[in-house]
C-alpha cells in the first residue's frame, strides 16, 4: 500500500473546517466527488464503528481510531460493506485491512491547513489523485462561504 498526502488551505476557523467535514449535511456535499449519495452511519465516537456508504448499501466498515475535535481525525478500514452489511475478511480485503485515512487540521498564518492522508492500493492510486483534490476544494469552498 501507498500512503497519498493532500493539503489546502483555507480561509475559515479549524471549528468551521471541522463542521463542514464531519456534518452530515456538508459531508454528503464534498464527499459526492467520490461517489454521489456517499454517506456514513456513526456515532462519531472514538474507538466506535463507521460505515462509509454509497446508496446502494456498499461501502468500508471502519473504526474512528482517534478523534480530537477541530484538530485530528483518524480512520482505520476494516472490511467492505455489501448489502448495507459486513462482509469477512477475505482474501482480497487481506490486501488492505488496517488502511488508515487521517484529517489533520493546523493553523498558519490566518489560515486552515486541512491533510488528509489515505492509504491505498496502487490500482486506486490514480482515481484518489484525481478526486481527493476536489473533495477538498469543495470543503474549502464549503467553509469559506460559512465565513
Amino acid at each position: 500500500m501507498e500512503t497519498l498526502e493532500f493539503k489546502i488551505n483555507i480561509k475559515a476557523p479549524r471549528e468551521t473546517v471541522w463542521n463542514i467535514l464531519w456534518t452530515d449535511e456538508t459531508y454528503r456535499k464534498w464527499t459526492s466527488v467520490f461517489c454521489e449519495g456517499t454517506y456514513v452511519v456513526s456515532n462519531w465516537n472514538e474507538g466506535d464503528k463507521i460505515h462509509f456508504l454509497d446508496p446502494n448499501g456498499e461501502g468500508m466498515n471502519s473504526i474512528i481510531e482517534k478523534k480530537i475535535p477541530s484538530e485530528y481525525m483518524a480512520f482505520r478500514h476494516i472490511s467492505a460493506l455489501k448489502n448495507f452489511k459486513e462482509m469477512p475478511i477475505d482474501e482480497e480485503t487481506k490486501t488492505w485491512t488496517g488502511a488508515m485515512e487521517t484529517y489533520r487540521l493546523t493553523l498558519e498564518n490566518g489560515y486552515t491547513i486541512l491533510d488528509a492522508k489515505v492509504d491505498t492500493l496502487e490500482k486506486y492510486i490514480d482515481y484518489f489523485k484525481d478526486v481527493f483534490p476536489k473533495g477538498l476544494e469543495k470543503v474549502k469552498e464549503l467553509s469559506e462561504e460559512k465565513e
